[in-house]
């Protein structure tokens, strides 16, 4: 009687365990649903193809159709990013009255934008690849795409530097970056995913505006063109580069401090190598 009852209870833990365990996944799936919207222009009302949608939390984008439509999945407190070129940026903080399936319809305005004045090149290009390569100017740091030929930036690294007091030490961006992403390696995981995602890639391929950047490495503009200049990343490089190339600059930058910290790459040969690329 006492191992009937004994496996009994065994059989009756282990349903319990199940049963709840389903439970949790439905409510897991359950919660996760599409939000859908347009976007249009706040003055005209008029549709805005190619805006950017991202869900900051799970690091998912989309683009608008033609008619400014799009659905993306999240669920209750994610934030959406809204981004168009020419436009100004707003966030949307997701609610559960925003899930229950009826399209949003969000107005964004313009920007003002002073534009400086712009000194257009001609390149002869001939179509010929070896004779295309050596007319195309030379410039470290922005992409260059000519089919056949690698797309190359330059590559920096931490700095070596004498800091004349602790203080100067202590407030190093890079040993704060380190030392915060070590601590929260989830922000580096979704750095690494805006560049991993086609969908995403090809987004921060085409923005200039580091928002998305400053909010997953809570830094402001300032904070991090620091940062990429304490990685030994050109000024020109800083104001220059697209977000895609900001990220994987930031993630390389990451990668060689790691290993410094962790022994497995002398500083002297980052120094040397540093010195290399200046030459």
């Amino acid at each position: 009687m006492q191992k009937i009852t004994s496996l009994f209870l065994i059989v009756w833990f282990s349903m319990s365990i199940s049963f709840a365990q389903e439970e949790t996944n439905k409510t897991s799936s359950d919660s996760i649903k599409i939000l859908k919207g347009r976007i249009i222009d706040v003055k005209d009302k008029s549709p805005l193809q190619s805006a950017h949608i991202v869900n900051l939390n799970s690091v998912e984008g989309i683009i608008t159709n033609s008619n400014g439509y799009f659905k993306i999945p999240a669920q209750a407190n994610d934030t959406i990013s809204i981004s168009y070129i020419g436009y100004q940026s707003i966030k949307l903080k997701v609610t559960n009255d925003l899930l229950r399936g009826n399209e949003l319809e969000i107005a964004i305005h313009q920007k003002t934008i002073n534009i400086n004045e712009v000194t257009v090149k001609v390149h002869n290009l001939i179509g010929v690849l070896e004779i295309d390569a050596k007319n195309v100017p030379m410039d470290k740091y922005s992409r260059i795409h000519i089919e056949g030929l690698p797309q190359t930036y330059e590559i920096g690294r931490p700095r070596e530097k004498d800091y004349t007091s602790a203080a100067g030490a202590l407030f190093n961006p890079v040993d704060f970056w380190y030392n915060k992403f070590g601590k929260k390696p989830k922000e580096l995981k979704k750095l690494r995913k805006l560049k991993e995602k086609d969908e995403l890639r090809n987004m921060m391929e085409e923005k200039f505006s580091r928002e998305i950047l400053m909010d997953y490495m809570d830094m402001s503009k300032k904070e991090l063109d620091d940062l990429l200049k304490e990685c030994n990343y050109s000024n020109r490089f800083v104001k220059k580069a697209s977000d895609l190339q900001i990220i994987e600059a930031v993630i390389e930058c990451y990668e060689n401090y790691k290993a410094i910290q962790k022994g497995t790459v002398s500083k002297e040969k980052v120094s040397v190598n540093s010195q290399e690329d200046k030459n």
